[in-house]
């Protein structure tokens, strides 16, 4: 797997910040994904969501997003309580690292609705508000519509503002642990 180095990373990463210890990252690492990238990082329990956290546009080492975005994820996704010390056996961790966003193309929202598919993530954007989805919540909300009116409403927005938005989408190549 080509990012399997980076998810023991982030396992790494888990654990030397509840036991108060600086991470060491090996030098083939910093090597290998020392190019600017963009990840999310997935922590899940028992199957459900226990923190989501990410970067939408490359803007440091890639091996560097997955140490922040795992901190964050466990420590500072405001949906969820802050990960404990006693809850690291029973996570989970997946990583996903972006393509870069490129700019959906569409005349009206029934061109919307043909153009995207089970394979990107959304990125919404209207009126200073954003979201995003990975791909991998398709598993989730399989429906086009309801994926898109999810989405407008996890930015604030009403549920058929997803019509009238900018609208980006993105790839991922994802990992993660057994």
């Amino acid at each position: 797997m080509k990012y399997q180095e980076l998810l023991y990373l982030a396992r790494a990463v888990l654990e030397a910040h509840f036991n108060n210890k600086q991470v060491e990252i090996p030098e083939n690492v910093k090597e290998k994904f020392g190019e600017d990238g963009a990840c999310f990082i997935t922590l899940t329990k028992e199957g459900e969501l226990r923190g989501c956290i990410g970067s939408l546009e490359a803007r440091q080492p890639l091996y560097e997003d997955v140490i922040e975005n795992t901190i964050n994820a466990a420590c500072g996704d405001p949906r969820f309580l802050q990960l404990d010390e006693e809850e690291l056996e029973e996570i989970k961790i997946e990583l996903s690292v972006l393509s870069k966003p490129e700019k959906l193309k569409y005349k009206n929202s029934e061109d919307i609705l043909e153009r995207i598919d089970k394979n990107m993530g959304i990125v919404l954007k209207l009126g200073g508000r954003s979201a995003t989805f990975l791909p991998q919540v398709w598993e989730q909300i399989p429906d086009k519509e309801v994926f898109l009116e999810q989405l407008a409403m996890k930015a604030g927005l009403g549920r058929e503002d997803w019509k009238d938005a900018e609208l980006w989408f993105y790839r991922v190549e994802k990992v993660e642990e057994d």
